[in-house]
């Protein structure tokens, strides 16, 4: 790993931790983007939401501007991708809440849900990986 990928790492991660602590601190609210989406799509007069996931779609589009967008995965198919992040939505929904608001923000509050959600989340994550390059012939 290069220089310029920790740094980007690291800086990425410092800007993730400061925005839950903000929104926290300032909005009472936890930090679950999947939580924020829905309530954004459902409750449009929701500012701060929208606000929000505006952050969001500038800070890509920032790093996109500095840094070159990341390349597409190749080797894997269009319609597994898809598949994919279905199933990353359902499993958002099965567990009340997505890595940002259980990973990040709940474990920082110490909720025993977070941790199991987390550990549930890294788990079914290793596995997937296993399957795909041991299973299947080395798709991911």
């Amino acid at each position: 790993m290069n220089l310029d990928a920790i740094l980007s790492s690291l800086g990425g991660g410092l800007l993730i931790g400061a925005a839950a602590v903000l929104l926290l601190a300032l909005n009472g609210r936890v930090a679950g983007v999947v939580g924020i989406a829905a309530g954004a799509v459902f409750q449009p007069r929701s500012a701060w939401r929208w606000a929000f996931l505006g952050g969001l779609v500038l800070g890509a589009g920032a790093f996109v501007a500095l840094h070159g967008a990341p390349a597409p995965r190749a080797g894997v198919a269009p319609a597994l991708l898809v598949i994919a992040g279905l199933l990353v939505g359902y499993g958002t929904s099965l567990s009340n809440g997505c890595t940002s608001g259980h990973g990040v923000c709940g474990l920082a509050r110490l909720s025993p849900r977070s941790l199991v959600a987390t550990v549930v989340f890294v788990a079914v994550a290793m596995l997937t990986t296993y399957v795909m390059r041991h299973v299947l012939g080395g798709l991911a």
